[in-house]
């Protein structure tokens, strides 16, 4: 059953209605050609049986979506994170169809690729896991961790987390404070949680911020981690918390949908984003640009959490942070977030000749030059706070694939290049699962024309910012 109206009376209306008729299903795998996600009701035992009979079924289609794309190989490189605890992961992993070589793509138009159809797959948007649905999909590490310290559980009955761990950041990330420079890694090697966290911070930030710290750290209510009986994870749940995803300020590749865009099958996968330099940043979010990180901040609670929706927030108890007591404090402890050491870069962002080598630097040239990444990636802090649009949809007809229609995405915002080896998988979706990747798929889509020497310089040059 679905509501014919788009209003938010409509809406509310519609639910009072559906809650009254039994046997209402909770929801269709079929896409959704609505602004609204359908209010429904349904016995959440006979949800939770069905989709947990389904999940295998969900997770062995989106399996073999990946290894058709991609070479899922543990391959390290020399190169380790900045916590030191794993190796950067090496190589291009998209494999490219049949017959096609990188040669002959870094030449082709994007006319005679979209009308030969060799765009490589893994360069297509990538559908999250359990597209038709959604929802914040966590890594396994995680899930552990949180019920270790918390006693919380972040696991969902219908789905799990997809990518293997050596293609994920390294854990727990460390966490670097722009107030305290001289500490390195406040995190003792520990992920930060609501138990340890006054500990891990004392006599290192205000109170101001210590307070924010706590808030990022408390669990609210968000779509699939709810009280609900329309929630996706067996037990009643306080929620989730903004250092779930951001795990100490950083990233751990949690994945979900942008809450921005409609209809429900053209919503495309978000990966989660470090926090890191969060005080040089003025626009956030991938397609809202909010201007500030208060802004976002607040916006995150009060509806991104809910697929954009402040009627299924109000349904499922929505978090409003006060501006001035609550979201200040937050947005003030992520202002001193701060981008991990870069032992080889000057002042500028420039690297120190004597401290690299003559790859990385023939790198440098070619960031600055041919390869006309600082055009959006300026020095020293390699963003530009605009948004984007790459326009990738001119070299592939839009299909259909594992619930996603992956039409057109339009601008994204610049992401910050500082500290990205600590950061993979790569693009707003993560479709890329390596800097070597990063770098073969702007080759294409920029024409850049690089050859195979100028990519691996590129790409050492990277993994020095």
């Amino acid at each position: 059953m679905k509501t014919a109206t788009t209003g938010v009376c409509g809406t509310l209306i519609f639910l009072v209605i559906t809650m009254a008729i039994p046997g209402v299903a909770q929801e269709t795998e079929a896409p959704q050609p609505e602004t609204y996600m359908p209010v429904v009701v349904a016995d959440f035992e006979v949800i939770l049986a069905k989709d947990k009979a389904e999940k295998s079924a969900v997770m062995a289609k989106h399996q073999s979506l990946l290894e058709q794309r991609y070479d899922l190989a543990d391959s390290p490189s020399d190169v380790m994170m900045s916590g030191g605890r794993k190796a950067v992961q090496q190589g291009v992993r998209v494999k490219l169809p049949e017959g096609v070589s990188w040669s002959q793509l870094s030449v082709a138009t994007a006319e005679r690729v979209r009308e030969k159809g060799i765009f490589p797959a893994g360069f297509r948007p990538l559908p999250h896991a359990k597209h038709a649905i959604g929802g914040m999909v966590f890594p396994q590490r995680q899930i552990a961790a949180i019920d270790q310290a918390e006693h919380r559980d972040l696991s969902r009955f219908d789905v799990d987390f997809d990518l293997p761990d050596h293609l994920t950041p390294e854990y727990p990330p460390p966490m670097f404070l722009s107030n305290r420079p001289d500490l390195g890694d406040v995190s003792g090697g520990e992920v930060i949680t609501i138990k340890n966290y006054f500990g891990l911070l004392k006599g290192k930030v205000t109170p101001v911020q210590m307070e924010g710290m706590r808030l990022l750290l408390t669990p609210f209510p968000q779509q699939q981690f709810n009280q609900t009986d329309d929630r996706k994870v067996a037990e009643p749940s306080l929620g989730v918390a903004c250092f779930d995803c951001h795990v100490n300020g950083h990233s751990n590749a949690t994945f979900h949908l942008n809450p921005d865009t409609r209809p429900q099958q053209n919503r495309f996968r978000i990966d989660t984003v470090s926090l890191r330099g969060m005080f040089n940043q003025q626009i956030h979010g991938s397609k809202r640009s909010l201007r500030s990180v208060e802004d976002f901040t607040e916006f995150e609670q009060r509806t991104a959490y809910f697929d954009g929706d402040h009627v299924t927030a109000a349904k499922k108890g929505v978090h409003l942070p006060n501006r001035s007591d609550q979201v200040a404090m937050m947005a003030q402890m992520q202002n001193m977030l701060d981008f991990p050491p870069a032992p080889k870069l000057d002042i500028y962002g420039k690297l120190i000749p004597a401290k690299a080598t003559e790859q990385e630097l023939r790198g440098q040239d070619l960031f600055f030059g041919k390869a006309r990444c600082a055009e959006c990636h300026p020095a020293p802090f390699y963003l530009d706070d605009k948004m984007h649009d790459l326009r990738v949809d001119q070299f592939y007809e839009p299909e259909t694939i594992n619930g996603h229609h992956d039409v057109a995405v339009g601008a994204i915002k610049t992401f910050t290049l500082r500290g990205i080896k600590d950061s993979p998988p790569y693009l707003h979706d993560g479709r890329l699962l390596t800097l070597d990747d990063t770098v073969a798929f702007f080759n294409i889509v920029l024409s850049l024309k690089l050859n195979q020497q100028e990519s691996d310089a590129l790409v050492a040059f990277l993994r020095c910012l």
